[in-house]
């Protein structure tokens, strides 16, 4: 009986034991959740369904200790350890003696309202939230130890039979020429993508990741955010490649209309990974995750009609063709280009590369290292021109994947402006030059209080490049857009 307890007998129990706890009981698809005072009981039904088979105790002790092992790397202070309910079906109890009945994950409770789905809804997500979220992200997907190259996991084919099934269980929510569309356009993308899903996967980006990065899986705690509800039961949900465990968050941002924080989180984490070889990709990703979270919320049944529809909506946006184009920033060390392009970033929707992070990533620095303490000197111009050929090869690929970007860099020479300016021409898209100014005393007061920054040029490197700077001729000004906030 104790391992073969039927549904409903083991909803019975989730509910006696509620009532025990004074818990409220909410329940999901594949688990019964108690809300206890601080904390949170997890139980998983005896279900056995085509993605997960939970029907014997034995493997939903597995499972929950894997959800306790998995998560814990993302969310340590809210995973607290195994529970065991014992007891009778009729009168179960927690942590008691005697056999286990069922297992429960224990958890911490964190407050109503502090996941980011719920603070997005509210308008009251941070910025800086964002930006942890990028950084707890960026350093997680770093540390992880790739798959082996014999694992079965994140092929090209299957990513693409992934995606397929994906747009299979949306079915309902589309009409047929949106089916029609979404099926072709998901053809074509996975055919164009196969080469560089292989090469991913031999360089090592499929790692264990999340697999659910979705808003309503993401939470804000005091002093910090995580990241939790990952993937326990299928290990191929998890084992994928980097780019599309934070495309899932970008996007999820991107379908509750905030396309500022979508594209602050995914350039931060870029700054932080450096995994902008992924760009030609990350259409593909980001519109398999919309079509997952549009079957999700069908699976979901009443009252989630309009957010399946959401995510459609979403999926079908992303697979329209992009609109790339070529902005560069100009001006002297302090004068505001990287304000001025994160805002610009943030309302156009763009990937911006920074001068700075990759001047220091050439170096084998990250990005908040100080070059100095290693007998480094990153501002020579022989380090200059490594950095903007690395600007130049990563804009490319990002414009040809069609995406707008940004190249927040001095560009004080006509030379690299007119460098800039043929690639744009090359490509056929847009180009504009972002001119920042300040006065002299401005730019040296903000170089004095610089702190935290990607940036090392001090009033000595400011000093240097005031000399050799050349202004923008009449032909340039033609193409010279307002700076945000100046």
């Amino acid at each position: 009986m104790r391992n073969t307890h039927s549904l409903d007998q083991a909803r019975a129990l989730a509910g006696t034991l509620a009532g025990r706890l004074g818990a409220e009981l909410i329940e999901t698809h594949i688990s019964w959740v108690l809300l206890a005072g601080d904390s949170a009981y997890k139980i998983k039904k005896p279900v056995r369904l085509p993605f997960v088979d939970y029907s014997a105790l034995p493997a939903r002790r597995h499972f929950c200790e894997e959800e306790l092992r998995l998560n814990r790397r993302l969310a340590p202070s809210l995973y607290l350890g195994l529970s065991r309910i014992t007891g009778t079906l009729e009168a179960p109890l927690l942590d008691a003696s005697g056999p286990a009945l069922e297992y429960a994950v224990r958890m911490r409770r964190f407050p109503k309202g502090a996941l980011f789905a719920e603070q997005v809804a509210a308008a009251t997500l941070s910025r800086l939230d964002v930006d942890r979220l990028a950084d707890l992200l960026a350093g997680f997907h770093h540390g992880q130890t790739p798959a082996e190259p014999a694992a079965p996991y994140a092929s090209a084919q299957a990513r693409h039979l992934a995606a397929r099934a994906a747009l299979e269980g949306a079915l309902a929510v589309a009409s047929p020429a949106e089916q029609a569309r979404l099926h072709a356009w998901l053809e074509s993308g996975a055919a164009g993508l196969q080469a560089l899903w292989t090469q991913r996967r031999i360089e090592g980006r499929v790692r264990e990741c999340h697999g659910d990065l979705h808003l309503d899986n993401v939470v804000s705690l005091e002093g910090g955010v995580a990241a939790f509800d990952g993937i326990e039961f299928d290990p191929a949900l998890r084992w994928i490649d980097v780019l599309d465990d934070i495309a899932f968050a970008v996007m999820d941002f991107m379908a509750r209309g905030r396309m500022d924080f979508a594209f602050r989180l995914l350039n931060r984490w870029l700054d932080g990974t450096g995994d902008h070889a992924g760009l030609p990709a990350l259409r593909f990703s980001l519109v398999y995750r919309a079509l997952v979270r549009a079957q999700v919320e069908r699976l979901n049944g009443a009252g989630h009609e309009a957010a399946a529809r959401r995510y459609l909506d979403t999926a079908l946006a992303l697979a329209r063709p992009g609109q790339p184009r070529l902005l560069i920033t100009h001006g002297l060390p302090g004068s505001g280009k990287t304000f001025a392009s994160q805002q610009l970033l943030e309302r156009e929707g763009a990937i911006r590369l920074r001068s700075d992070v990759e001047r220091k990533r050439l170096a084998g620095l990250g990005m908040l290292a100080d070059s100095r303490a290693s007998g480094l000197d990153l501002y020579q111009p022989e380090a200059t021109a490594r950095t903007y050929a690395q600007l130049f090869s990563r804009a490319r690929e990002a414009l040809q994947a069609g995406w707008p970007v940004i190249l927040d860099a001095a560009f004080l020479r006509r030379a690299e402006r007119a460098q800039a300016q043929a690639l744009a021409g090359a490509l056929g898209v847009p180009f504009s030059i972002i001119d920042c100014q300040a006065p002299p005393q401005v730019l040296r007061e903000r170089l004095q209080a610089r702190r935290g920054d990607a940036s090392e040029a001090n009033v000595e490197v400011l000093e240097k490049l005031s000399l050799s700077a050349e202004p923008l001729s009449g032909e340039e000004s033609r193409h010279v857009l307002p700076a945000p906030g100046h």
